[in-house]
């Protein structure tokens, strides 16, 4: 039985929409034949990914370059999207970067190394501020035409912490809290808010780590393969359509079981 997604003609912002998981929501919502725009700040790729969407279906794509840890870039963007189309119906927190080091690492009796100001400060800018900033943005639009769908990229690494990565897990933990405290926040609004956790996901990044650090992943995951695109990608067109109005304040974790310290 197939179901009904009601995300025909949409307005579908993507963040972070040029590469990997992003991209992979994107297309997808385009075969969902929503109206797409996709954000990032890879404006190289923008023009064929436009193209890309509007072969796979999308009602109509737009490509906007989005920092969207700068509030003024995100604030014109969504005006633009607004003001083709009318309406904003589902806003995609996709957009995150990894800057990873140990808080401090100790050899030999000594520091060697630390996470620096900058790496803490790049990351909580783009992965948990910038969360902030576009769905700040976007809220009123959604107000305004009757309701909508947030739905924001947390990690597993979220729920269980992650060897190295500090700044990485205190934005993926914080998006989960920004979730629910906007679940409750919004709801009244009929907008819905919610999280999906992605494990471990074939994406470039990933798949240029050493054979033996993907093989590890895969050991810890029991259905027995990494995740690809558009298993998350899926789960996000679900959570924004017809068949899931009454999942809010949820944190869906999408990473074939994974298992944590075993």
């Amino acid at each position: 039985m197939s179901i009904e997604t009601g995300l025909s003609g949409r307005v579908v912002i993507v963040t972070g929409a040029a590469a990997g998981i992003g991209r992979a929501t994107a297309l997808r919502f385009a075969r969902e034949g929503a109206k797409v725009a996709a954000w990032d700040v890879d404006a190289a790729h923008g023009e064929a990914l436009v193209a890309e969407l509007k072969a796979a279906g999308a009602a109509d794509a737009a490509f906007d370059e989005v920092n969207v840890a700068d509030g003024a870039s995100v604030d014109t963007a969504v005006a633009a999207a607004a003001a083709r189309w009318g309406r904003i119906d589902v806003l995609v927190n996709n957009a995150g970067i990894v800057r990873d080091a140990q808080l401090v690492k100790w050899k030999d009796g000594a520091v060697v190394s630390t996470m620096t100001d900058a790496q803490w400060d790049a990351v909580i800018g783009v992965n948990l501020k910038g969360v902030f900033l576009c769905t700040r943005a976007v809220v009123p639009h959604m107000i305004a035409g009757g309701g909508g769908v947030v739905l924001n990229a947390s990690s597993v690494v979220g729920l269980y912490g992650n060897f190295g990565q500090t700044n990485y897990v205190a934005t993926k933990s914080g998006v989960v809290g920004m979730t629910k405290t906007w679940a409750r926040e919004l709801g009244k609004f009929r907008i819905r808010v919610n999280a999906v956790c992605p494990g471990f996901v074939a994406t470039e990044i990933l798949k240029a780590m050493p054979q033996k650090v993907l093989d590890g992943m895969v050991a810890h995951t029991p259905i027995g393969r990494m995740g690809e695109p558009d298993d998350i990608a899926n789960a996000y067109v679900w959570l924004a359509s017809d068949a899931a109005t009454f999942v809010h304040g949820a944190v869906l974790s999408v990473d074939g079981g994974l298992v944590t310290g075993t």
